[in-house]
């Protein structure tokens, strides 16, 4: 069966996507944001995906202020890549998984999860800059290492889901993922924020403090983050902070109990806190058979008690 193994959250901040496109990564400025990477672009290598959820939040691209879906899940073939006003990125179009897709939105839907089913969507910087992050730079002749399924959520106008209907989404997801009969290794990522406020009389807001704290519960006491209300994101993450409910997707659809990989954090990127996490499911051990286990002990344990009785021996080999 298909399951989800690992768990990855990363801001989308546009400009990272730009000084991407146009060879600035090594520039002082940029070249911490990127450093904070180049482990995980190592692990995304090794770990190699079949497939890739990716949570993230549409910039007026494919939703407009006209019609805007609390949650929208990609179901097509391939994404083409968005021209967000300066042009599209320079990356290859995106390609889907069609077939998952839809077992997913099946699943969701009967667990009563209302779902907008998307055919036809361009992807943006809130999708592409972390694929990019993880997977590394790829020209628009290359491919991406494994397909994407795009999941778009509302947290442009309020209102907003709550972080605990993300929360309880992302386990759904995991539970579709889990009822699908091919045996697939499927990442899932959580995009956007951290802390930042864009415009405003607080334009310009970070809160490393709110942000730390948050990158702690969501690897150790994710339930915790699940009570936060929407005006606490306000008012101590800004009011794009609101893009960290997005985390939780990723989040409840791994274990209660997981591996932190690795973590990254640094400030600003252009007006942002740029978060990065990378968890796994813990792996589990496996059980070596009693039968194993006491062949192994009983060769020692005949050599020493050759000369014992048959209770003997059979006292030492419980006390092995």
């Amino acid at each position: 069966m298909a399951k989800i193994t690992a768990g990855v959250g990363s801001s989308h901040v546009p400009a990272i996507g730009a000084a991407l496109d146009n060879g600035k990564t090594q520039e002082p400025y940029w070249q911490r944001v990127f450093s904070g990477f180049e482990k995980s672009k190592e692990w995304m290598k090794e770990f190699k995906p079949d497939v890739a959820i990716i949570v993230f939040n549409d910039h007026a691209t494919s939703f407009s202020v006209d019609m805007i879906p609390t949650f929208a899940l990609g179901c097509a073939a391939e994404y083409p890549i968005a021209d967000e006003g300066w042009g599209a990125r320079p990356v290859p179009v995106v390609k889907g998984h069609a077939k998952l897709a839809a077992h997913i939105a099946q699943s969701v839907i009967e667990d009563e999860f209302d779902l907008t089913i998307v055919n036809k969507m361009e992807v943006d910087h809130g999708l592409t800059v972390p694929m990019s992050l993880m997977f590394g730079e790829k020209k628009p002749t290359e491919e991406w290492p494994c397909p994407v399924i795009p999941l778009a959520v509302n947290v442009v106008m309020f209102p907003p889901p709550t972080g605990n209907r993300c929360y309880n989404l992302g386990k759904a997801i995991r539970k579709a993922v889990e009822s699908y009969p091919e045996d697939l290794n499927v990442v899932i990522f959580g995009t956007g924020g951290l802390s930042h406020q864009i415009s405003g009389p607080r334009a310009g807001l970070i809160n490393s403090k709110w942000d730390k704290a948050f990158l702690d519960n969501l690897s150790k006491n994710p339930k915790k983050l699940t009570a936060i209300k929407h005006l606490d994101y306000m008012r101590e993450a800004g009011a794009e902070g609101i893009e960290m409910v997005m985390w939780l997707i990723m989040r409840g659809a791994l274990d209660e109990k997981v591996d932190e990989v690795y973590r990254f954090y640094t400030v600003p990127a252009s007006n942002t806190a740029v978060g990065h996490i990378i968890l796994e499911n813990q792996k589990k051990a496996k059980k070596t058979s009693a039968k194993k286990i006491s062949a192994k002990s009983a060769k020692p344990a005949a050599k020493r008690a050759a000369a014992a009785t048959k209770a003997d021996v059979k006292k030492s080999k419980v006390r092995k």
